[in-house]
């Protein structure tokens, strides 16, 4: 079943000498992990930031489930990279932020608070607030606020950029674990080569169209690679590495 589908979408910003998008096409099964890959500049965040409504696009559309009334917060939900969680509130109150404003009843809020701590690794720290957790744990939270909403499509915007690499192989990994549990469908930005080809079952390279002329322009999309990688993934594998040279030519493509 196609859970998304964005059809013609192009955006051109006030101002700009040429447009960020232009004729994007994007069919997304049910339960698909899809990474969103190009050079800065290229639309990857106005694309998830359209899907998820926070801007309008200029012509086009995009459904989820059939339908273009689609809600924020409830059918799809943002992690940002900068995890957007409310320094007043505690670890709880933000992860059940979303529930709230929805009116759900305080013992739902509650399981899904529970049960989506104990699904991060962070069962006991409901009560501490974002400035007393690590970059990790804080990223992990906005996850979590994201997932109890249990949204057809989850939208993240280079959730991990700013952690060490360590650590965001860690929460790769956790992601990862999260997705196969809830079956849900993923539209992940990232600017990682590496990233796209661990995370993902499809990878959409865009291209930049700053140096197209604006009369005879290209679709944004440039490539759409299908992974043929086995999970859990292996870094080590020449199968991986030659997916990351596949990566890296598409991306040159594009202008990266």
């Amino acid at each position: 079943m196609r859970v998304l589908a964005i059809d013609g979408l192009a955006k051109t910003y006030e101002g700009a000498p040429a447009p960020v998008l232009s004729d994007v096409d994007l069919s997304v099964p049910e339960g698909q992990f899809i990474c969103v890959l190009g050079p800065s500049g290229c639309g990857k965040t106005t694309l998830i930031r359209i899907v998820s409504q926070l801007i309008d696009p200029d012509t086009g559309t995009v459904q989820v489930a059939g339908s273009d009334t689609y809600r924020p917060g409830e059918d799809v939900c943002m992690v940002f990279q900068d995890h957007g969680l409310f320094p007043w509130y505690t670890v709880a109150k933000n992860i059940e932020y979303g529930l709230r404003i929805r009116h759900f009843p305080a013992q739902e809020r509650k399981a899904r608070v529970d049960r989506y701590l104990e699904l991060i690794g962070l069962t006991g720290f409901g009560g501490r607030y974002p400035d007393q957790l690590s970059g990790g744990m804080r990223q992990r939270v906005g996850l979590a606020r994201a997932l109890a909403c249990e949204p057809r499509v989850l939208l993240l915007d280079e959730p991990f950029a700013a952690v060490d690499a360590q650590t965001r192989e860690r929460l790769q990994d956790e992601l990862l674990g999260l997705w196969e549990q809830q079956k849900m469908t993923v539209l992940f930005v990232t600017h990682s080569i590496d990233e796209a080809a661990y995370l993902s079952d499809r990878v959409i390279v865009l291209r930049t169209l700053a140096r197209q002329e604006t009369d005879d322009l290209s679709p944004s999309i440039c490539d759409d690679v299908v992974s043929e990688l086995p999970r859990p993934r292996d870094r080590t594998t020449e199968a991986y590495r030659e997916m990351l040279v596949r990566l890296r030519a598409s991306l040159e493509r594009a202008g990266g």
